[in-house]
């Protein structure tokens, strides 16, 4: 196995029980002490932080968005790729033949010993470490998920040969110094999507991202 130290310096976390980190590095091909429980935990703790940062970074975000936002930044291949940065799978112990045919490369395996390893993080240095691993290994994630959706959607129909979406204001509410502005967006003189927001920039984004979500079947 591979030093852990450097292991640890990609993490972004020192551990005081270096145990918790050597379970999670076990694959249940292994030994029946495996990383398995650790990996049920880190999946909580990924939903909290991930959560936690999309609130605090996109006030004006509804629920909605919101869910499918976090989904795609916890979905299987992000968490893969994430592992992947760090060499994750080369700290992986696992029986020889399930490594031959494999397994340190698998998106699941990557996947669950991410998740593991958070949770060792989170058991370790509290809930404070394990944001400094989720901000370190898939903050960047998180702003290319949530770029511009307007500049995305016109993007999109761009190449798909359509003209340029429209955004009409098409409600106002609230008193004059806490505004709440309906936007929709036409796409072929169509109404896709709508949006709310405390300014029109902000609503026509909501809208945006609505219907982006609705002609990609998000």
């Amino acid at each position: 196995m591979a030093d852990l130290a450097a292991l640890q310096k990609g993490i972004g976390h020192e551990f005081q029980r270096l145990i918790l980190l050597q379970q999670a590095l076990t694959h249940p091909s292994l030994s029946p002490q495996h990383n398995q429980r650790l990996e049920f935990l880190g999946d909580a703790v990924l939903e909290l932080c991930v959560s936690e940062k999309i609130f605090v970074k996109h006030p004006e975000m509804q629920e909605g968005a919101m869910t499918k936002l976090r989904q795609k930044l916890v979905r299987e291949e992000k968490l893969a790729d994430a592992a992947r940065s760090i060499h994750l799978g080369d700290y992986l112990m696992m029986d020889k033949g399930f490594a031959q045919n494999g397994g340190r490369k698998s998106n699941s395996v990557l996947c669950d010993a991410f998740e593991a390893v958070l949770a060792a993080v989170y058991l370790d240095g509290g809930l404070a470490a394990a944001r400094i691993m989720v901000e370190k290994l898939i903050g960047d994630c998180s702003e290319t998920a949530a770029a511009d959706p307007k500049s995305a959607l016109q993007e999109y129909l761009q190449g798909k040969g359509t003209a340029a979406p429209a955004y009409q204001t098409v409600g106002e509410e609230g008193p004059p110094h806490d505004r709440i502005f309906t936007a929709a967006v036409l796409i072929d003189g169509r109404e896709a999507g709508r949006g709310k927001g405390t300014s029109k920039k902000r609503a026509e984004q909501e809208a945006a991202r609505a219907a982006l979500d609705f002609i990609t079947g998000e």
